[in-house]
């Protein structure tokens, strides 16, 4: 299980309260500022769509991500993508893809833009940590109808048209607690910032009762979707032969290893082993040889990574692994779709 979701040790709780105290303190002022004009948010020259959360992860921003600028590239309009690039090595603004060219080292970029640069194709997508800087960059290079902005929801140094807030169905109330003693970014009430609330992965499992009641308190507009998955892809691009329960070592380093498994097991997949690491961590070789050695010693016949994962095991030696990505999409009923549409053009 990812450290950044494990259950919070009973000990730590006397410790780890007072500081959500203090973190909550700190968000209260600081969105007080925002609304009182003390901190100013920046307007880009063109419409600006945020995906975002209140929790650490695990939502499925960058599927939806993909999935928004395709949809809206199909519909005429021309996008651009924006993201800060977390844990990239370089430093400034830096342009992932023109949309045509391929990315040679996700390290430059982060893992979560350059899965999305693979995805797509004629959408320029750009990380910067300075947003405003960045979304000039895109505005000045691509000239785009509509920028997508990346995990944004608490970046409000930059106006938006339309924030899109994503919630896990699968959270449970003890995760809904500020940070360090939960995983909320900031409380529930920040919602009422949002122009349209979106659960993900209900198919995997219905939003609990109180995160339904917390979601109306909001007033917003709510709508449902859920993760697909698709075929298993070989690090050369090949697809995968699968068969009803095949048994598998589940290797991921994501917001919701969880949520991996119950997609495993969703498609069939009879999961003997996970070797799980926290959100965005880098490969090295030492993990490949050690998901090796568990792989001839479990009845496992292949192991079964994230896309995002693949990003960074690609450059890596896979000679002694048998091992696929599981490729998944955000989907949406025709309605659903059509509603987020009429809010997002509306």
């Amino acid at each position: 299980m990812s450290a950044w979701n494990k259950p919070i040790l009973p000990k730590l709780r006397p410790v780890l309260f007072p500081l959500a105290l203090l973190y909550w303190g700190i968000l209260f002022w600081r969105n007080l500022f925002y609304v009182m004009g003390f901190f100013v948010s920046r307007k880009l020259p063109t419409k600006v769509i945020s995906v975002g959360n209140i929790t650490t992860g695990g939502t499925g921003k960058t599927p939806a991500v993909i999935y928004l600028a395709k949809i809206l590239s199909s519909r005429g309009y021309r996008v651009g993508v924006l993201s800060r690039g977390y844990a990239r090595k370089t430093a400034g603004t830096q342009l992932v893809s023109d949309g045509k060219t391929p990315v040679l080292d996700w390290r430059n970029f982060g893992d979560e833009p350059t899965l999305i640069a693979n995805s797509l194709s004629g959408v320029p997508i750009v990380v910067d940590g300075n947003r405003h800087r960045g979304g000039m960059f895109l505005i000045d290079r691509f000239k785009p109808d509509i920028i997508i902005m990346d995990d944004a929801f608490q970046h409000r140094a930059i106006e938006r048209d339309i924030d899109i807030v994503l919630i896990n169905s699968q959270d449970s109330r003890s995760k809904h607690k500020l940070l360090p003693y939960g995983f909320l970014r900031e409380p529930w009430a920040g919602l009422k910032r949002a122009h349209v609330l979106i659960f993900t992965k209900t198919n995997l499992k219905k939003p609990a009762p109180f995160l339904m009641s917390m979601a109306r308190a909001t007033k917003r507009p709510m709508i449902q979707s859920i993760l697909s998955a698709h075929n298993l892809i070989s690090p050369e691009g090949d697809a995968g032969q699968t068969k009803e329960g095949q048994k598998a070592i589940a290797l991921s380093a994501v917001g919701d290893p969880e949520g991996f498994i119950r997609t495993l097991e969703s498609e069939g997949f009879n999961v003997v082993e996970h070797i799980a690491f926290i959100d965005h961590h880098e490969y090295v070789q030492a993990d490949i040889n050690r998901a090796a050695k568990r792989l001839n010693k479990t009845a496992a016949e292949i192991i079964i990574t994230t896309e995002k994962d693949m990003v960074k095991l690609q450059g890596l030696n896979l000679s002694r692994l048998k091992i696929y990505s599981l490729r998944v999409a955000f989907i949406l009923s025709k309605n659903a779709e059509q509603k987020l549409l009429s809010i997002i053009t509306g």
